[in-house]
């Protein structure tokens, strides 16, 4: 061990003259380690956070999803989809439209997003999501069926075996007919399977209806066309590799997103809120790593002493410096370490036993305990924060107040 650490690992651990200075660096370990442990916490939560909405999106949205890089549509049979269509690593193409109508039953009236699937589209949808005494389909012969949002039906004062829905598209490149404006819109109609479904997400729930291909295209007038294509991968599939293939196959026509990039603008704010909660946080910890540098002024008054001592023996006041400041990094790094472990502790106990709930109007919320989800790089990230920023703290002040007791000694 190096002589400056070795010197200032026993100053921070041996009885001093005064038991003041011991319970000050106590106490600055401390605030040390109730920063570091906040920080892991908290980083902790919006982690949970994420992937509880991750998982919520993963019940509705694909592996992947290729979309045209501009504009809304894209013909079905281009070449460059048609290359990738065999790859072993698919499990499941689902080609799909979706586009905004109006839907009418009972003299209500609505805007609705209409979500035109291929068939295959059951084994791609997770049926926990579904609700009702009927079964998923999307048509049978010449009857088309509407499998709409839950909010949705409430929106409409309807239940799972609803009326038919009356469905109207504006037809293509048509002006409004002011007499008879319901000339200029496509007519249809939708049946109810008797099933609906709930994502837990308002941006599907509250005006998202399924129903197949054939009849999205029609109401649309985009026969041959689609809007996206929806991918399910084998188990086993890596999918990054796997979007980087498809994305170099297909070239700069279209865009390939994972699950996290379909969903980007809520994910975005989830990270920019996690982001400025550990930018404040960080500054709470530099409060904290302030109380080193009483500690350390202590210390050194304490140790004048030993200070002339040293410097009988040879040191220089340059190795004298560096061992207070070795203590202030020896403080920082021990309470760095305490507080990722108080940290992960109370991680792993909100996970098994739930210690902190919603509240009393915790039934309203999709969980009734905050989630927590703790990864390896925020831990990481949290530790070399807590020692740059103890490092910081403590070198100007400590190195000014090292020489001027150094040069009265």
């Amino acid at each position: 061990m190096p002589f400056t650490s070795y010197i200032a690992f026993r100053y921070l651990f041996s009885k001093k003259s005064h038991h003041a200075i011991n319970i000050i660096s106590g106490v600055s370990v401390f605030g040390v380690a109730v920063a570091t442990a906040a920080l892991v916490c908290i980083m902790s939560v919006f982690n949970g956070f994420q992937d509880m909405v991750a998982q919520l999106f993963t019940a509705f949205d694909p592996q992947l999803e290729i979309r045209p890089a501009t504009g809304k549509y894209m013909a079905a049979d281009e070449p460059e989809l048609e290359r990738i269509r065999g790859d072993e690593r698919i499990a499941q193409w689902c080609e799909t439209i979706e586009d905004n109508a109006m839907v009418m039953v009972n003299n209500r009236q609505t805007m609705v997003t209409i979500k035109g699937v291929d068939d295959n589209f059951e084994n791609v949808i997770s049926p926990d999501i579904l609700y009702g005494d009927g079964t998923f389909q999307l048509h049978v012969d010449v009857i088309d069926y509407g499998i709409p949002g839950i909010n949705l039906l409430t929106q409409l004062g309807l239940d799972t075996s609803y009326p038919p829905l009356k469905v109207y598209a504006p037809r293509q490149g048509e002006r409004i007919n002011l007499n008879d404006p319901t000339e200029s819109f496509n007519q249809d109609e939708l049946y109810s399977p008797g099933v609906a479904f709930q994502v837990k997400q308002g941006k599907y729930d509250n005006d998202h209806i399924i129903t197949s291909i054939s009849f999205a295209r029609r109401i649309f007038e985009r026969q041959g066309y689609v809007t996206a294509v929806e991918l399910q991968t084998r188990k086993g599939t890596d999918i990054d590799r796997l979007q980087r293939d498809l994305k170099q196959a297909l070239g700069p026509k279209y865009s390939v997103l994972n699950r996290y990039e379909q969903q980007a603008d809520t994910f975005r704010i989830m990270k920019i809120e996690k982001l400025m909660s550990y930018i404040f946080l960080t500054f709470i910890l530099l409060v904290a790593c302030f109380n080193i540098i009483g500690s350390l002024s202590m210390l050194i008054i304490d140790k004048r002493d030993d200070i002339h001592i040293l410097r009988n023996l040879g040191a220089t006041d340059s190795t004298i410096t560096s061992i207070f400041l070795m203590e202030g990094r020896l403080i920082a790094i021990l309470g760095a370490v305490l507080g990722i472990l108080l940290g992960l502790v109370l991680c792993l106990a909100q996970q098994h036993y739930g210690l902190i709930k919603f509240g009393q109007s915790a039934g309203s919320y999709i969980t009734n305990v905050y989630p927590v989800s703790v990864h390896a790089i925020d831990i990481l990230l949290i530790f070399v924060t807590v020692v740059l920023v103890g490092f910081a703290s403590v070198w100007l002040p400590v190195r000014r107040l090292s020489h001027r007791m150094i040069a009265r000694s």
